[in-house]
C-alpha cells in the first residue's frame, strides 16, 4: 500500500518566493549602480555630491518606519487587530515623510546648481540610484496602503496575516537598502 497519497504536501507561498525574487533582483540592480559608480568615480572628472541634511531625516524616518512595521507584525500574530491598525498608519505616515524629506533634498541640490544631466556624472548617479530607491519606496508605500485598508476593515488576524507579512518583509528590505545607500553616498568619496 502507498502511503504518500494521503500524505499532505507543504503549501509554499507563493507570494513570498515572488517577493524574494523580486528582492534578489533589486540587490543586483542596486548592486551594478554603486559598483558602476565607484568604476566611473576611479575615471577622474568627478565632482562629489554632498548628501542633502534633508535626507539625513528621511534616514531616521525610514528607520523609525521600520519600527513601527514589525510592531505592527507582532502585533497582529498576538490578534491585536486595533493596534496593528495604528502602527500600519504610522508607518505609512513615517513613509510618506520619508518621501517628503527626499524631494526637499532634490530641491536642495536643484537650488545647488546640481542637476540630473548637464556632465556631472556624479550627480546623474546620486539622483539615479536614490531616485531608483525612491521608485520602489513608493510601490512599497503604495502596498502599505493595500495593507491598511484590508486591516481597517479587519480582514487579518493570527491566522491569516501573509500580506501583512509581506508588507513588512518588503518594507524592512527597503529600509536595509536606504541605510546602505546613504552610507555608500555618504562615504564612497
Amino acid at each position: 500500500m502507498d502511503l504518500t497519497l494521503d500524505t499532505p504536501k507543504p503549501k509554499i507561498a507563493t507570494g513570498k518566493v515572488l517577493l524574494w525574487l523580486a528582492i534578489a533582483s533589486m540587490v543586483m540592480l542596486f548592486a551594478g549602480l554603486t559598483s558602476g559608480y565607484i568604476v566611473r568615480q576611479a575615471e577622474g572628472n568627478w565632482m562629489q555630491v554632498t548628501v542633502p541634511r534633508a535626507f539625513y531625516f528621511s534616514t531616521a524616518f525610514i528607520l523609525l518606519s521600520s519600527i513601527t512595521m514589525q510592531s505592527a507584525l507582532s502585533a497582529i500574530k498576538k490578534n491585536n487587530t486595533g493596534t496593528v491598525k495604528t502602527l500600519l498608519i504610522v508607518t505609512l505616515a513615517l513613509g510618506l515623510a520619508f518621501v517628503f524629506c527626499q524631494f526637499l533634498g532634490y530641491n536642495s541640490l536643484v537650488n545647488q546648481g546640481v542637476y540630473f544631466t548637464g556632465g556631472n556624472a556624479s550627480a546623474s548617479f546620486f539622483y539615479a540610484i536614490t531616485g531608483l530607491h525612491l521608485a520602489h519606496l513608493i510601490g512599497g508605500i503604495l502596498s502599505l496602503m493595500f495593507v491598511t485598508g484590508k486591516s481597517i476593515m479587519e480582514k487579518y488576524n493570527s491566522n491569516n496575516y501573509l500580506g501583512i507579512q509581506l508588507c513588512s518583509t518588503y518594507w524592512h528590505f527597503l529600509d536595509g537598502l536606504w541605510i546602505y545607500l546613504f552610507l555608500f553616498l555618504s562615504l564612497a568619496r
